[in-house]
């Protein structure tokens, strides 16, 4: 299926919309090009070392609707930047086309005519296929996997990650690095990485420490020959692992930054003859833009965890006053980034990047990995396929605050647990249904498969509940990059509040409401959870089963209220949009606001 030249065009100009240029790296000028591909996935060759990285699938082996955020608040620094644009205005900053496949893969612009007009994203099948084709016409390039793959689905969790780890391999992952792979536990990720990756996928990230031996647990960087260049992939795991999730999973590693250890690495691939160092991150793109300006010799990032699908790079000058480009690429298998460079006496001349969409009606099922998936999930097929309801509305997680899938675990828990309140929370994996589909388990799996999936029941004060608020509020608005933690808001089921992103620690959340009425400060209110870090949690039921028992019951879904803050002070922050209403049922659920600008 071919795309018109418009469409064609349309992805050349994206790839020039990568922000300033800075001395020492150049960006090729993709509308040279005198030939037409005939096709969407025929991508020009340029240079001579070809990286492709895809990030944050989330065990998601089939093609999915995954919808963008229409809310994505930057602050301080990263206020009108890139990722914190939604809608027209990450359009308009990309020169994407509206209406277009481009549109439709980058934002929530028209999800449900969009995602009926131009069909499902990803599928491992078909993400083999485009890898297939572009390694063809790119002799040794790199497949680079970001992290975030091994766990998401029910398959993943019941499987302990094989089944990621096998179609990893099926893939022709060359590197990775990693985050959520980290919550099977030490043991499980160390058997995987020296038993089934060893000699196969090398498996990086610098910034793992052993706290004994105060010695890196994995290897920090690899050097690979790509067509007679030396090219340096050095790892960057998720710097928070032991703080968003489960301590007692990673028990004798620490994480972090460790800016001043990266700079060292990269000084040593240097000196051992690197001519291209790439950082495989596992950051979050924030994280990524200030460690850009801050690191030198670095000539790209390839990050991941914040799912940020930005169309272009984006260009950070470093110390040494060259250009470092940021790139994220999505999630859920919806892209895949091609990063080419031209090496000429040992320097960088110049590069090309396109990030591209996986649509899976454009590319034909590679027969291999379709194999394999049948095959992995036979014996699942039953429990996979159970129909538990249906939707009559679009049901999406993704957004700074509560999405319409979260609200169904929202009123499932305060329903199952008898509170007042719950808090459900803010991770970005989970994938979408259009209004009219069957809610399955598998769909319900999508959104709660965790190893520590204990639902919860306290009795919490006011006064800590505000606290839990503002704690969670200064990891995703912090001013620093380097205090965020790249997850949502927690979703909030019964409680009413108010939030300003501008404000400092303490003081983001006021109004606090319950039935209309004030939360007392030293009052005791029951609230319902799931996901709790803590090394011992009472006996319970496991969240999917609580969902799946409520669906069972309702049979029909349609969110009455998204419950949702009140937001001030975002006005006209480019972050910030409010959907269109559309006749399939795309709800009005934004955020209220109070005008304030």
């Amino acid at each position: 299926m071919s795309l018109s030249r418009r469409e064609f065009l349309e992805v050349l100009a994206v790839a020039a919309a990568s922000g300033l240029s800075f001395p020492g790296l150049t960006a090729a000028t993709p509308l040279s090009v005198t030939k037409t591909p005939s096709d969407f996935y025929e991508i020009p060759n340029y240079g001579n070392v070809s990286l492709l990285h895809f990030t944050d699938c989330h065990a998601q082996l089939l093609p999915v609707w995954f919808r963008e955020p229409h809310i994505n608040i930057g602050v301080a620094g990263m206020l009108n930047k890139a990722p914190h644009l939604v809608g027209e205005h990450l359009i308009k900053q990309f020169n994407l086309q509206t209406n277009s496949r481009l549109s439709h893969a980058h934002t929530y612009l028209n999800f449900i005519e969009a995602a009926k007009q131009y069909g499902k994203v990803g599928g491992f099948a078909h993400l083999a296929t485009l890898v297939n084709k572009i390694r063809a016409q790119r002799p040794g390039a790199l497949l680079l996997d970001g992290g975030d793959t091994w766990q998401g689905s029910a398959t993943s969790l019941w499987t302990n990650g094989q089944d990621m780890v096998d179609a990893c391999l099926l893939l022709g992952v060359d590197i990775m690095t990693a985050h959520w792979e980290f919550t099977f536990g030490a043991e499980r990720v160390k058997e995987i990485v020296n038993e089934q990756l060893q000699g196969k996928i090398d498996f990086v990230a610098q910034n793992i420490i052993d706290n004994e031996w105060e010695e890196a647990v994995f290897t920090p960087y690899v050097i690979k020959q790509v067509n007679g260049v030396k090219v340096a992939i050095i790892g960057q795991a998720f710097p928070y692992t032991p703080i968003a999730n489960p301590r007692h999973f990673v028990p004798d590693w620490s994480f972090g930054i460790r800016e001043d250890e990266l700079q060292a690495t990269v000084n040593k691939a240097k000196k051992q003859g690197a001519q291209v160092i790439v950082l495989l991150s596992h950051n979050g793109m924030d994280v990524d833009l200030k460690l850009a300006s801050r690191i030198r010799g670095i000539h790209a990032i390839l990050g991941g965890h914040t799912h940020d699908a930005v169309p272009a790079p984006i260009q950070i000058k470093n110390p040494e006053g060259k250009a470092t480009l940021v790139i994220n690429s999505g999630s859920n298998g919806k892209f895949l980034t091609t990063l080419d460079f031209s090496v000429k006496n040992g320097q960088v001349k110049g590069h090309q990047c396109k990030i591209i969409p996986v649509f899976s009606n454009l590319l034909p099922a590679d027969p291999k990995m379709s194999a394999y998936i049948e095959k992995v999930r036979a014996p699942y097929q039953k429990k996979l396929t159970e129909k538990l309801a249906v939707t009559d509305d679009l049901l999406y997680r993704r957004g700074n605050f509560n999405g319409t899938f979260d609200q169904v675990i929202l009123d499932a828990m305060m329903e199952h647990q008898e509170t007042e309140i719950a808090f459900s929370p803010g991770f970005r994996w989970g994938t979408t249904k259009l209004p009219g589909e069957t809610i399955t388990f598998e769909d319900v799996m999508t959104q709660t498969a965790i190893t520590y999936p204990t639902v919860t029941r306290n009795e919490l004060t006011g006064e800590r509940i505000k606290l839990v608020l503002e704690d969670v509020a200064d990891n995703l608005f912090n001013k620093d990059p380097y205090y965020q933690q790249g997850g949502d808001m927690v979703r909030v089921g019964g409680l009413k509040y108010t939030l300003d992103p501008n404000q400092e620690m303490g003081h983001r959340i006021s109004h606090m409401e319950l039935n209309g009425k004030p939360i007392d400060a030293k009052k005791k209110y029951s609230v319902a959870g799931w996901a709790s870090v803590q090394p011992e949690v009472k006996e319970n039921i496991a969240i999917w089963d609580l969902v799946a028992e409520y669906l069972r019951d309702k049979r029909t879904i349609n969110v009455k209220e998204l419950n949702q803050p009140q937001l001030i002070n975002v006005k006209n922050n480019p972050g910030f949009a409010k959907p269109a209403q559309s006749n399939q049922k795309e709800k009005d659920n934004n955020p209220r606001q109070n005008g304030h600008s």
